[in-house]
């Protein structure tokens, strides 16, 4: 099942976003993002490999750049990085749900990774309604308000008639092109600009609209638990690095209440092996 993102740069009215209702026996939920798994990156790749083959969550779900980059549903065509991927994810989903969001870096994932995978590409973004609650689910790049030219180029790439173009073009020359897209990326790292963060009245707008009170997100690499106005709550993913020091591999595992009618909900942050 497939589902595509919004495509204003902020909206201001509330959009059609799908409701997941977990079924009543999902008790463990975990939650990761901004893996940006690569060839070239095979420590965190094999961490990844080890949480999606140990977890014993109900269901996971990827909010968005599990790839550093994706050109393309085509890719899977051949044996290489992404079908191995792709093949690890297809037997993780004969044991639990797999739910993954597309990020700004692997928008271009379809129907036919989708399918090959064993799993749901969720809307950007999804409430989900899990312990008696409703949690509003982002990549979180749409509340980077500040960041305009980011917006913008958002918006193109975003746009049907540019993924027909891109998508229209030899794989190997749209590989070229995401190879220096992200050159121009690590430059920009290099530099020491701060990215952008999540523009908070606009998060608690979205917020309000889901009738939700928490926010759960990746994106910025900022990994945190903020407390905004009206009770309101934004709990940021971090990013993985296995070969960072320390190493960065972290899992939002969030559980249902298990007392007699209960409703609730706890939230703990657990490195990818010891999520089990």
């Amino acid at each position: 099942m497939t589902a595509g993102g919004p495509r204003s740069m902020a909206p201001t009215v509330a959009p059609p976003w799908p409701v997941l209702q977990a079924p009543a026996h999902w008790r463990r939920l975990d939650f990761i993002s901004d893996l940006h798994l690569q060839a070239s990156e095979p420590a965190t790749f094999n961490a990844w490999q080890r949480f999606m083959q140990t977890t014993q969550a109900d269901a996971v779900f990827i909010l968005g750049d599990l790839f550093e980059v994706w050109v393309g549903d085509d890719v899977l065509a051949t044996p290489g990085f992404e079908a191995g991927c792709t093949q690890i994810l297809k037997a993780a989903s004969q044991r639990l749900s797999i739910f993954v969001m597309h990020g700004n870096r692997d928008f271009l994932m379809g129907a036919a990774f989708a399918q090959a995978g064993g799993l749901t590409l969720l809307n950007d973004p999804s409430v989900l309604n899990f312990a008696g609650q409703q949690w509003l689910l982002s990549h979180g790049d749409a509340l980077c308000l500040g960041d305009t030219d980011y917006l913008q180029f958002r918006a193109q790439v975003r746009s049907p008639e540019w993924q027909e173009d891109f998508l229209s073009l030899p794989l190997a020359k749209r590989q070229q092109m995401a190879q220096d897209m992200r050159r121009q990326s690590e430059t920009h790292k290099r530099s020491g600009v701060p990215y952008a963060d999540l523009d908070e009245p606009m998060t608690c707008h979205w917020l309000n609209l889901a009738q939700a009170s928490t926010l759960i997100h990746g994106h910025t690499h900022k990994p945190a638990d903020h407390q905004m106005t009206a009770g309101l709550r934004r709990i940021v993913l971090s990013d993985w690095d296995a070969t960072a020091t320390p190493p960065r591999a972290e899992v939002l595992r969030l559980s249902a209440a298990v007392a007699a009618k209960a409703e609730g909900s706890t939230i703990q942050r657990l490195r990818a092996t010891r999520a089990e």
